[in-house]
């Protein structure tokens, strides 16, 4: 996904956020509601856990909103094949869009083949669907941002992801930048964790940031 031009309009600018609720009391009635609401304002899609896969897949059914969820969520600390495995229930579920957790530990260990062989694992199971690799940028330096930029690459990812949104932090511009920086034009970045509001979606996309992960969805776009 190229870097584009700051969109100009709240409409717009709902193509570019994944809709958000990942909270582990979420109930099916604010499942429905988070799926209408991305349906009304024409969102990117709905992110959501994977026990709510196919309720949303059928809510959304009609519009061009996508259901997209998560694996290995929140830690990034479950085997590898366990992440593909999920993966794969996931897509036969109907997901159209993986959100993985890497492996945390073993990037900061150095162990960067295991980082990109656990990716590369999920990128396998979603059979050319967009697969996020989430950082969870709060625990690294630059150089283990850095480095896990260049493995998501390596591995087939569509787009590094700054946060769960369960970490000690979230997005900051600085990392949006530099993970911006280390993918390059064509690779997307998603922006995910503490961005309530208009200016703050903004700096992020001025920063780089190509998606935008919030709960916050509509008070985003009622101010942009």
């Amino acid at each position: 996904m190229a870097t584009q031009d700051m969109p100009q309009t709240a409409e717009a600018l709902a193509a570019w956020i994944d809709h958000t609720l990942l909270k582990p009391d979420a109930r099916a009635a604010a499942i429905d509601q988070l799926c209408l609401e991305a349906r009304v304002r024409r969102m990117a899609s709905v992110c959501i856990n994977p026990i709510w896969i196919e309720r949303a897949k059928q809510a959304l059914e009609g519009s061009e909103v996508r259901v997209c969820t998560v694996i290995g969520f929140p830690l990034g600390a479950n085997a590898a094949l366990v992440k593909a495995h999920e993966a794969e229930q996931a897509v036969a579920a109907g997901a159209d869009e993986l959100d993985m957790v890497l492996a945390v530990g073993r990037l900061l260990d150095g162990e960067l083949d295991l980082v990109e062989r656990d990716i590369a694992g999920v990128v396998a199971a979603a059979q050319g669907r967009v697969v996020k690799v989430i950082l969870e940028i709060a625990l690294l330096e630059g150089r283990h941002i850095q480095q896990a930029c260049e493995r998501a690459v390596a591995a087939g990812a569509a787009f590094v992801k700054t946060s769960t949104g369960f970490g000690p932090g979230g997005a900051t511009v600085e990392a949006v930048r530099l993970m911006r920086q280390t993918v390059g034009p064509t690779i997307g970045v998603k922006a995910s964790g503490g961005i309530r509001d208009a200016a703050i979606a903004r700096t992020m996309i001025e920063a780089g940031a190509t998606r935008l992960g919030a709960s916050a969805s509509l008070a985003i776009l009622d101010g942009w």
